[in-house]
């Protein structure tokens, strides 16, 4: 039996090819007002209205719930980290006030809870150096109390976005047809992911009964 599976965050970098990927293997969900037209057709959600969110677990009845939903500009999370709680936080947790028991979470997290130099294995202590992956921290925390749940910590996907200008690669086509300034971190390793194959990745995953936590990176890190 095909499972029904929801998808919050689909105009996130990965969600956006999660959904593209498998058009007709999920319901994803974006931001009510979003005028980007790859995602006209898609269902939308306020994470912010708690009677929006429980009409949506109760109309769907979801088998898995795969939540890529988070806001991870770093510097607008230091300067205003009230609003990131909020969001990476307070959102989840609404969620998770009306999330049918039965229902499996697949929360993907970020490699921002970890910091400074290394290689972290899945069950390496968080160490966050920023307010972006102390939240990160937080909404996982809240995940695993929720039994046969998942955490998939991605490495920084890479790929198209919906509207063509957010995600580094858009990002930075974008500001130079534009001609505007760019700025690059000089002092920061990722390791990066090409987006499609994450994608696939992250959705074995999701419909498998793997549990805990689970890192999906490349074998090298890149400036």
């Amino acid at each position: 039996m095909t499972p029904i599976i929801l998808l919050f965050g689909a105009t996130s970098i990965l969600g956006f090819h999660i959904a593209r990927r498998f058009p007709h293997a999920l319901v994803p969900f974006t931001s009510p007002g979003n005028t980007s037209p790859t995602v006209q057709e898609w269902a939308t959600l306020n994470l912010e209205d708690p009677e929006w969110v429980k009409k949506v677990f109760s109309q769907h009845q979801p088998d898995i719930l795969l939540y890529c939903h988070a806001v991870c500009d770093v510097p607008k999370c230091e300067a205003d980290p009230a609003w990131a709680y909020e969001v990476n936080v307070g959102h989840l947790n609404r969620v998770l006030s009306f999330l049918p028991e039965t229902t499996r979470l697949v929360y993907v997290s970020s490699d921002h809870v970890f910091g400074g130099d290394g290689v972290y294995h899945e069950h390496a202590p968080p160490c966050p150096i920023s307010v972006y992956g102390r939240t990160r921290v937080e909404a996982e925390q809240m995940v695993f109390r929720r039994p046969g749940s998942l955490v998939i910590r991605t490495g920084l996907a890479i790929g198209p976005s919906p509207n063509g200008r957010t995600g580094h690669l858009d990002w930075l086509r974008y500001r130079t047809q534009q001609n505007l300034p760019i700025t690059i971190v000089e002092d920061e390793y990722r390791s990066t992911v090409w987006a499609e194959d994450l994608a696939v990745r992250v959705m074995s995953l999701a419909t498998s009964p793997v549990t805990g936590i689970r890192h999906i990176s490349a074998t090298q890190a890149i400036s």
